[in-house]
């Protein structure tokens, strides 16, 4: 029994000591281990970090020059191309006070002449243009149509050298969507750039210089226009003349407009030889835009077109067209309101010819012909 006794606490001990030893050697595997992987991690911290101080100390500052195009032009090379052709506009009123505007050069039969608002020079006095390097001159008006917001300058004392002409193509192929550039003077700050798209086209505006008429045909732009601007040049995306900025509408976000260069190179011939322009067709009539509302209200069968509201007394029109009338073509080309009439006169008709227009007439589709006058001279 003794021995059996002692035999058995022998291995208890035995087995109570291999157990610790198990504990020791693991324990000591799993610091060993830990140290390894924790050492290796502290190497390649170490090692990152000293390619970062690397990188840091030999790393060259880089300078990026981002180029925006315009039908593959740089917007800066067209800067560069017309800014020295864009001029600053400067006049006295009658009660002295200072105006300024823009205005570009063009050269029309072998002469060199600055294209213009004409409300930038209506009823100033002391006339100047400044070029883009600061030279001044004197400039006399040369034509005028209140009836488009135009004007022609001549600066006669200016040497040849300091004329730099732009191109003036048709904006009869502008759409809607189209990226444009306007150049001008805005508040004094000459030769500022800024662009947009063209947001409409065949627009109607009236000003007080033209007795009442609209200004017909005319460039809808979101490229922010400001005093100053007007007389500047409207470009295409290859930096060619497309139309002449002229107006913005008060307190509103990026609704600017411009005069048609189809305007310019229609007139440009008349107003530098004779003065004026005449080819205004008049129609005779005042009127408003139809629409569901103004339809439903007089029981009218169509809710597009213009009414007539007045014939004026031996007029074209007198004894051909009559109140309530609402016409709806022109020639076969559909109206749709006060905008779509006064462009299509204003860009394909001519005083003496025949018009032939179609009205809805007591509910009826009835055409009628009209031999168109020339409006009258415009108010002084």
């Amino acid at each position: 029994m003794l021995s059996f006794k002692l035999c058995k606490k022998a291995s208890v001990t035995f087995m109570v000591l291999l157990f610790a030893a198990g504990l020791l050697i693991g324990g000591l595997a799993v610091f060993f281990i830990t140290f390894e992987k924790t050492n290796s991690l502290s190497n390649q911290v170490a090692d990152l970090q000293n390619q970062v101080s690397a990188l840091t100390g030999s790393q060259n500052v880089t300078y990026q020059n981002i180029t925006i195009y315009q039908n593959g032009t740089s917007l800066a090379d067209i800067y560069s191309n017309v800014r020295d052709s864009v001029v600053l506009v400067q006049g006295t009123e009658s009660d002295g006070t200072g105006v300024q505007g823009s205005g570009f050069v063009y050269r029309y039969a072998n002469r060199n002449v600055v294209i213009t608002n004409y409300h930038v020079v209506h009823g100033t006095a002391d006339l100047s243009i400044t070029f883009s390097n600061g030279h001044g001159y004197a400039a006399v008006v040369l034509g005028t149509d209140a009836y488009v917001d135009l004007a022609i300058l001549s600066v006669n004392d200016a040497p040849a050298s300091e004329f730099k002409p732009v191109e003036i193509v048709s904006s009869s192929t502008l759409r809607v969507g189209d990226p444009v550039i306007a150049i001008g003077n805005p508040y004094g700050l000459v030769g500022s750039l800024t662009t947009g798209v063209v947001s409409a086209l065949g627009r109607t505006i009236t000003e007080d210089y033209a007795g009442g008429f609209s200004i017909a045909n005319i460039i809808q732009t979101s490229a922010p226009i400001n005093p100053g601007n007007s007389g500047g040049p409207l470009l295409n995306a290859v930096g060619n003349v497309v139309g002449i900025t002229t107006a913005i509408v008060s307190d509103s976000q990026g609704l600017g407009f411009a005069i048609p260069s189809n305007t310019i190179l229609r007139e440009i011939a008349s107003l530098i030889t004779t003065g004026t322009y005449k080819g205004h067709s008049y129609l005779g009539v005042s009127g408003q835009d139809m629409s569901y509302y103004v339809a439903q209200q007089i029981g009218a069968s169509v809710s597009y077109g213009w009414r007539i509201a007045t014939v004026a007394s031996g007029g074209p029109s007198d004894g051909r067209l009559r109140v309530g009338d609402i016409i709806i073509a022109l020639n076969g080309t559909t109206i749709r309101n006060n905008d779509d009439l006064a462009s299509y006169l204003e860009e394909k008709t001519l005083p003496g010819q025949t018009l032939a227009i179609t009205v809805v007439r007591g509910g009826v589709n009835t055409p009628v012909n009209v031999v168109l006058g020339t409006r009258p001279p415009p108010p002084t």
